[in-house]
């Protein structure tokens, strides 16, 4: 916790133990809503009760959008439905559909209910399109004109309308409402009053479809340092604008999720303080990694067999011992090249590129990388068996040697590791590459083919093409 916000901790604490409510709302009322959310998340039900008293209105409104979704469930319980219904009143139609959006859907219709008509449609709207794509994250309230207006009747639009801070632009549409484009509020200011808004229109404006998914507004917004854009349904009427800082908390959306789906979890687990919940969406993960590795292990037993009938059991004793080696270079190598591709495709810099571009630049990347693994490994086989005592990983319990491993069968086994090491490391690649565009391809988030099934997947593919080229070789 930064200084200034374990200072303010401290000194609600201090108010709330003190019943000093005066000085607790005078304390609140200089703080930026923001901090106060960061405050908010780390006090228990009964201060955050006495806090949510001692702010105005729209404070409070403002904290509740802000604190995490864990604290927002237990402040859903803590507020009646009369006092939630006036703090999501408070909020911007957008917030407010992300806040109603948590609810269960038996309450968030209670609350819609008790609105006035046209702000629960303009909420409902919003809440009826995909959360993650434009409509899902736009602001409803626009300024618009006909492009046969003067620049007076613009601004006299404009004062008639409750403008906030992120307003930038005036959009214009024809007498089908169709958009035509936008006009800059500098635009406006620096014109006569009677010059016609249609000689004004920048034609080219960007805009994106309602349907858009957010990551791609987000690229969109990067690529054309953007501060504002329209959105826009199937007849090329407006229906909303997204502004930068919403597309701020996109990124940082997009980049947690990405992030909990590498490390095999998901956002949802946030969603709940309860451990359980955590533990449950955890699990959902684990299992099927779980069972995967039991698919290493009867890798493992089967080969055992077919080494034993072979007369290879000295063999597979000690290339079992290499074999966790392949697994983890070969699965992070893997990792890797996902990653690489992952990063590339939310950001946009690889989803323009042709898969055969990409493929080429990766593939002679692995192909180094598998080299030199393969040479070094290879080394490391070779002598590391010299280094210890193996003789009790070939002797029965008596001593005695069940199959002595002779020089030339050590070094088919090198071969054999780095000839797989060399294998194993091209097949984690190439899936790697593929597997996060065949994922986005599907509509599936391309961060899964860096999660633990797929290194799980890796592991036993990596087992299986060492044990078998041990076998072929020996």
């Amino acid at each position: 916790m930064a200084d200034e916000q374990k200072y303010l901790f401290d000194q609600i604490e201090e108010s709330v133990e003190q019943g000093d409510h005066s000085r607790l709302q005078e304390m609140l009322a200089k703080q930026r809503t923001s901090d106060i959310a960061e405050v908010i998340e780390l006090l228990d039900n009964e201060e955050r009760r006495t806090v949510f008293d001692a702010l105005h209105r729209s404070a409070a409104a403002e904290v509740l959008e802000k604190v995490d979704e864990a604290t927002r469930s237990e402040l859903f319980e803590l507020f009646g439905e009369v006092e939630l219904l006036r703090l999501i009143s408070e909020l911007d139609p957008d917030d407010a559909a992300d806040v109603l959006a948590e609810l269960p859907e038996e309450h968030s219709e209670d609350v819609l209910e008790r609105m006035p008509a046209e702000e629960a449609r303009q909420i409902k709207g919003l809440m009826s399109y995909s959360e993650d794509s434009a409509g899902g994250i736009m602001d409803p309230d626009l300024v618009v004109v006909h492009e046969n207006a003067t620049v007076g009747e613009a601004i006299n639009e404009i004062r008639s309308q409750e403008v906030d801070e992120n307003f930038f632009s005036v959009y214009v549409v024809n007498r089908l409402g169709h958009f035509l484009g936008d006009v800059r509020i500098r635009s406006l200011i620096t014109c006569k009053e009677d010059t016609l808004v249609k000689q004004l229109i920048n034609t080219n404006a960007i805009y994106v479809r309602i349907d858009t998914d957010q990551e791609e507004v987000r690229n969109i917004f990067r690529k054309n340092d953007l501060i504002v854009v329209p959105v826009l349904d199937e007849e090329n009427k407006l229906v909303g604008r997204i502004t930068a800082d919403r597309v701020i908390e996109v990124a940082e959306e997009e980049a947690a999720e990405d992030i909990f789906v590498m490390a095999g979890t998901d956002a949802a687990e946030l969603e709940n303080v309860s451990v359980v919940h955590a533990a449950r969406v955890r699990m959902t993960w684990l299992l099927p990694c779980l069972f995967g590795t039991a698919v290493t292990a009867v890798l493992y037993i089967i080969f055992k067999s077919v080494f034993i009938e072979s007369n290879f059991l000295s063999v597979y004793l000690v290339a079992i011992a290499f074999g966790p080696m392949i697994a983890a270079i070969s699965g992070n190598a893997g990792l890797q090249t996902s990653a690489i591709v992952v990063s590339g495709l939310a950001t946009g810099d690889l989803a323009a590129l042709d898969l055969r571009q990409v493929f080429t630049r990766e593939v002679r990347v692995a192909l180094l990388v598998a080299l030199s693994c393969g040479v070094m490994g290879g080394c490391i086989c070779a002598l590391l068996p010299n280094l210890v005592d193996t003789s009790s990983l070939v002797s029965d319990g008596n001593g005695e040697m069940i199959d002595p491993l002779v020089f030339s069968m050590h070094l088919r086994i090198v071969f054999a590791f780095a000839t797989a090491m060399f294998g194993a490391i091209m097949v984690s690649t190439t899936l790697g590459l593929f597997l996060p565009f065949f994922f986005r391809s599907v509509g599936i988030d391309p961060a899964i083919s860096s999660g633990p099934l797929v290194t799980t997947a890796n592991d036993s593919i990596s087992v299986a093409i060492y044990l078998s080229l041990t076998l072929l070789l020996v």
